[in-house]
Parts: structure tokens; sequence; C-alpha cells
């Protein structure tokens, strides 16, 4: 007698791939994607968000149970296709919010065959083929950025902060040998600056160093690192006993494509070592998770200027490259994919220029009894994950393949024209300034004010003057109000949807700068896009003023 239970296998066996080929069953998966993809299809307008954006009802998710019974592949489809509904079309020519790109269809086959037969990169016993693909994409990066791809090395990761998370804890181990295995002994201090992304905070709690020994720089006005007071700071933790764990250098911030000085950066540690004879060299990692693509102009000749970019984009190019092209003066880089590489999440790349660095971080074997006794590959003895997809790698490797250099500098060289665009636009009325114009990025950040205010040289006065605090104050929640609309139009299919920051920086008084802000990252995106913007801007400003005078 056949037990009950085998009639149930059979019909849960067909909702898993055939691990043999089946033509039948085969057409089925392809069909069962096909139609998920046209159900989502179908949730698409001329509004950049899919279907409705409703509320959403937390209480009642609260509420959710494990069904006693299972149901069909075609139930569960378009039951996960209801929860697209409201998501982001950051490929949509009206989407210039934050640093979300979106994904080449290279990328989405190279996720889709990692998931569909899972490798697992910690050893290539269990990832095969997919952990040459990890080696070719961080010779390739190497390559690119300037390391010595005989010396270089590198794991993908969980994410930017991951990518700053390893950096930070190879810069431990030089300066606290050991601490891997006893624990942080002795006082050490991190830097960053007040641009560079929040997560460095996660870091220092989340490696026992402890917020507080988390040493944070002031900007300049171009949004980098003041090496005067770097300078000044380091020296003093030195005097007072402390280590030096690492050193945190941005190229280019979240906010305003600020880019550290790393070439300064890397002379100023040197200078210290030297000076005070240290006994280990201070790791300095780069956090290049945007401006890592900006790279592939290092060998463009902006004279020629094959391409034919327009003057503007050209010189925002070249500056950018400026520091860029110093990205090899680093220890170790964080590279995102999904960012300006165009991949899905997560697809975060730490490379290293020192393979050996990464074996400050390895585990005896004997910890781990089950795996790693053969094989040529075994990057899970070092890293801290122990399952590591292999989808962000295929999906890298699937678009560093699709694009060449060629097509990464027209894809940056294009979204940077738009952001030179948007920035002539925006200073072509009195109205509007923008605050970000000395930084070569795609991002854009902007104020606007209302009519009487002297824009050539507010800014200024509401950056250093403490005697404008109360007019900054209202300013700032003037610009939040022309976000409200500006958000809503967009929303509403008859606009662009932006970001805003409550903190582009902080005042020399120490109030917030409120921005409206700008990050084009889509290829769809044209000069009417960025027409719209500014738009949508004074169609506030008038709505504002019309308040105003009616109040």
């Amino acid at each position: 007698m056949v037990a009950p239970y085998r009639k149930l296998l059979e019909t849960i066996r067909d909702a898993f791939p055939k691990p043999v080929s089946d033509r039948v069953h085969d057409s089925y998966f392809v069909h069962s994607l096909m139609r998920a993809i046209d159900a989502v299809d179908a949730l698409k307008s001329e509004r950049p968000i899919l279907g409705e954006r409703n509320p959403l009802d937390y209480g009642a998710a609260r509420q959710s149970r494990l069904a006693e019974e299972g149901k069909s592949v075609e139930e569960v489809t378009q039951e996960l296709v209801e929860y697209c509904e409201g998501l982001t079309l950051w490929g949509h020519p009206r989407t210039q919010q934050n640093v979300v790109p979106p994904v080449t269809i290279s990328s989405l086959i190279g996720v889709l065959l990692a998931s569909l037969y899972n490798p697992n990169l910690a050893w290539d016993e269990y990832s095969h083929r997919v952990a040459l693909a990890e080696v070719e994409v961080v010779t390739m990066l190497a390559t690119l950025l300037g390391y010595d791809p005989e010396r270089a090395g590198g794991v993908f990761t969980f994410g930017g902060t991951g990518t700053t998370l390893y950096g930070m804890k190879i810069g431990l181990e030089k300066a606290l040998p050991g601490s891997l295995e006893h624990g942080i002994r002795e006082d050490a201090v991190v830097f960053a600056s007040d641009g560079s992304h929040y997560c460095r905070y996660n870091i220092a709690g989340w490696l026992g160093l402890g917020a507080k020994n988390l040493i944070t720089i002031p900007t300049t006005g171009h949004n980098a690192m003041d090496m005067d007071i770097l300078r000044t700071q380091a020296t003093h933790a030195l005097k007072s006993g402390r280590k030096i764990g690492g050193i945190i250098a941005t190229l280019g911030t979240t906010d305003a494509f600020g880019l550290d000085d790393i070439r300064a950066i890397t002379t100023l540690r040197d200078d210290l070592v030297q000076e005070f004879q240290l006994s280990y060299v201070p790791h300095i990692h780069a956090d290049a998770v945007i401006g890592w693509a900006w790279s592939v102009f290092n060998d463009y000749s902006f004279e020629d200027n094959l391409l034919g970019f327009r003057p503007r984009t050209l010189r925002a190019l070249a500056g950018a490259c400026h520091h860029i092209h110093d990205l090899a003066f680093a220890d170790s880089i964080g590279i995102d994919f999904h960012k300006p590489g165009f991949t899905p999440y997560i697809s975060s790349l730490l490379l290293v220029k020192e393979e050996a660095d990464l074996t400050r971080l390895r585990r005896p074997q004997e910890q781990m009894p089950y795996l790693y006794q053969f094989g040529e590959h075994r990057p899970g003895m070092y890293t801290l994950e122990t399952s590591r997809s292999g989808s962000g790698t295929l999906a890298a490797l699937a678009n560093l393949k699709l694009f060449g250099k060629k097509g990464l500098r027209v894809i940056i060289g294009h979204i940077v024209e738009m952001a030179q665009l948007l920035a002539e636009h925006l200073e072509s009325h009195a109205c509007t300034t923008v605050l970000n114009r000395d930084n070569f990025g795609s991002v854009t950040l902007f104020r606007a004010y209302p009519d009487g205010v002297d824009t050539f040289n507010i800014k200024e006065k509401e950056m250093h003057d403490p005697a404008y605090r109360d007019v900054l104050l209202q300013h700032n929640e003037y610009n939040r109000k022309i976000y409200d609309f500006v958000h809503q139009e967009g929303m509403a299919g008859r606009g662009v949807m932006l970001s805003l920051t409550d903190c582009y920086r902080k005042t020399d008084y120490g109030e917030p700068i409120v921005a409206l802000k700008s990050f084009i990252l889509s290829p769809f995106v044209d000069e009417e896009n960025v027409e719209m913007v500014v738009k949508k801007v004074l169609e506030a400003r008038d709505l504002l003023a019309s308040a105003k005078g009616t109040s």
C-alpha cells in the first residue's frame, strides 16, 4: 500500500525545477516565470511606481499564520506579484531618487542562474566554476582600479557596509594583532569623515570598538575630509597611546558625491608611521561603493573625447577622475555593483591590495572539521559569512561583460551629463541654488527660496553666520514643503520623484541644511525629465506664495 504522503509528494516535486532534463516540465517552469513577469508588467503605467501605493497594514501582517494546506505555483505567483504593488521603478525616466539603479537583463539572468543552482562561494567544492567567476571579477576590478592583479584579492559580501566592515576588521588585526582570537584589549580608534556613510557607527559598534571610538572628521566646502583636522586628531590619538584601527576614505559620498583625497591621506598615514615609529601601518579603506565606476575614465582621452560629451560633462568626469585615479593608494576598496554597476541587490565586492591581508582573518582548520578538506579555493576559512550566494558575483560578471569599459563610460557619462544639465537649469533661475556644484557625480543637491531672497549670497550666510539661524530654519521648512509637493506630483505621474536629505551638511553653528536631491542613475533619463524637475519646483513655489498671500 502506498503511503498517503506519496501522492502529495508528487505534487510538491512538480514545484521544483527537474534535476534531470524534462522538456514538458522545463516548459512549465519557463511559463511560470513568464506569467510572473507578465503580471508585474501589467502594473506599469506612466507613473514611476508599479500599480498603486496604498497604506501598509502591519497589524494585519502580524496576524499571518502558516496554513495547513499549501497552494499551487500559480496561486503563489499571483500573490507574490501583489507584493510588488507600489514598488519604485528605478529605471523610469521620472525616477531620480537616491542611489538605486535599474538592473540589466544580463545581471537578472546571472541572479536567476545562481538562485536556480544555489552555489555557495564559501568553497569551490560547492560553487565550482562560480568560484572562478569571483576570481575573474576580482582580477578585472583590481586591474581597472590600479592594483597589481597578481597580488590583489577579494570576496563578495553582504553589501557596502560589509566591505567597510571587512576593511576595518583587517585594520584592527594590523593594529591589534590577535584581536580576532583574544578580543580587543587596547584602545583603538577609527577615522571617517562626517560625509561618510552612517554605517561607520554600526561598524565601530559591531566590531567591539564602540561608536565612541569612531572619530568623525569634518568636511571642507568640497565635501572632502579636512586633512588638517585629520592630522591633528590622529596625532592626538597616537600621543594618548591609542592605536589607529583604520581610516575610512570615501570616494563618492551618498549625498553630494564628495571625494576624499586618498593620496593625501596615505601620505599623512606614512608620515605618522615614521614620526611615531609605529610597529604597524594603519589600514586605509576606500569606501568607493559609488565612485569606483568612474575609474573607467582613468585611461579615457578627455582631449580627444571620442564619445562626444559636452564640455561641462567632460570637466565633471575629469574632476572626479582626479581623485578616483588614486584609489590604488588604499589598502582595500569597497565596490557596489548594485549602485553604478546596474545589478540587483546584493552585489558588493571587497577588494584588497594584498591578498595576504585576508589571511589575517583566517580560522584554523580544526574549527571546521566538516568542511574544506580539499579544493583550491576556500574563502570560507576567512570570510565572516559561512554561506555566500553566487548571485552577486554572476550579476557583476554579467554586466562587466555586457558593458565593457566603453559601455560603462557611455552610461556613467550620460547620467553625469544629465546631472550637469539639471545644474544648468537650476542655476538659470534666481530662486534656486545648487549646493554641491563643485562635486562631479550624478547627484545634485539644491535649495529653492521664496521671492526676495538673494540666492547668490544666502547659502554662504546660512552656512557661516549664526545670525541667520532662524532664516536657515525657515528655509529648511520651506524646502520640505517644496519636496512634499514635488513628491506628490511624481507619485501621481505628473512630475519627477526626487529625494530629500535632512542634513546635506551642518552649518558652522551646528544646524543641519535641508536639501532637495536628484540622484540620476537611470539611462532612460533625458533632458525633458531634467527640465521637469525645475518646472515642478517652480510650481511648488507658486503654490506656497499663493497660500501665503491668502493666509
